[in-house]
């Protein structure tokens, strides 16, 4: 029987001090292959691997596509590249966003799942949002086993938090006794691997960047009356279990936690743009009527008064549902 011999890691804010302590408190001789992802952005400078470095007792490297995974090494995922594993080897791919990021936690989870079944250990650390929520449950779906960071010690408590409303975690465990935690796990033996999840693979492939669609996307997924907020495209309900989530034809990916913030945003920002309209047009109807007293037309002074009155009162409707009602 194998041993668990593959970790993954994700988490977005206050997760670089997170994984700083990690490898200060990881114990030294860990039989396995560790995987990092961070949200960091497009144009990250693709520095954590030797900060990391510096605090670990194993070789921590920028992860690089085609590389062959080792034991007794961690690899961080560079920016704007999914990390992902497809058999023993590392992928890089271009693959579209996953909520709202690239590199993205779910595809790496997601792909050790697909990969390596139950020799798979996925960990959710402090973040915003809820990226990292999906995969940890397709880990779990696929025999592996799962772990989120104390939510009462993270800095950013929500990811942990969405991650433990999936039903998916089998332990929740303060940082410090987190190394402790991965050296046991990866001393025990792995278990029989799940079925993997119809669909799972294909997810996988898009991350990648491989072709999606709608004949492909309508397998694993049923369209719905929204549209993405990266492209306009589509929506798509994901069919498999916690938590709910959608794609486009493109293939972006969203959670319903990122999907309805991305939106509110949106619409926070078309409310503001129409409150800039209505208060040129107040600007504009004021200059009409002076004008029109100025050479006695009264009757079209009037006019314009009132319509400025009018786009007045939008205007200030506008203000409260934009700043509240004491604005």
């Amino acid at each position: 029987m194998s041993q668990r011999d593959i970790i993954a890691i994700g988490g977005s804010l206050g997760a670089v001090e997170a994984v700083k302590n990690l490898f200060r408190d990881l114990p030294p001789g860990i039989d396995a292959t560790i995987l990092i992802v961070i949200h960091v952005g497009t144009v990250g400078n693709n520095y954590l691997a030797d900060i990391f470095d510096e605090e670990a007792s194993i070789p921590v490297t920028m992860a690089r596509d085609g590389e062959k995974l080792k034991r007794g090494h961690a690899y961080v995922a560079p920016a704007d590249h999914h990390l992902l594993v497809m058999g023993n080897h590392i992928r890089l791919g271009r693959g579209p966003r996953e909520n709202m990021a690239r590199p993205a936690i779910d595809p790496l989870f997601r792909s050790i799942a697909v990969s390596h079944g139950s020799r798979t250990v996925a960990v959710v650390l402090t973040g915003l949002l809820n990226d990292g929520a999906a995969g940890l449950a397709d880990v779990k779906r696929c025999g592996g086993v799962t772990v989120v960071q104390n939510p009462r010690e993270a800095t950013a408590p929500q990811m942990p938090l969405e991650a433990l409303k999936t039903g998916y975690v089998d332990y929740i465990i303060p940082l410090e006794e987190l190394g402790n935690l991965l050296k046991k796990l990866t001393k025990e033996e792995a278990g029989q691997s799940n079925e993997i999840p119809e669909g799972l693979l294909f997810e996988v492939e898009i991350a990648l960047g491989y072709k999606t669609g709608i004949k492909k996307n309508a397998k694993i997924a049923d369209v719905v009356p929204l549209s993405c907020p990266a492209c306009g495209g589509v929506l798509s309900q994901l069919k498999i279990g916690l938590p709910l989530r959608f794609r486009c034809q493109t293939g972006h990916a969203y959670t319903a936690e990122t999907l309805i913030n991305v939106k509110e945003g949106a619409v926070d920002e078309a409310l503001r743009v129409a409150l800039r309209m209505i208060e040129e047009r107040v600007f504009l109807c004021e200059k009409m009527a002076e004008d029109a007293r100025r050479s006695d037309r009264h009757a079209a002074a009037k006019i314009a008064e009132e319509r400025m009155q009018e786009y007045k009162d939008y205007a200030d409707l506008l203000r409260r549902t934009l700043l509240g009602k004491n604005y």
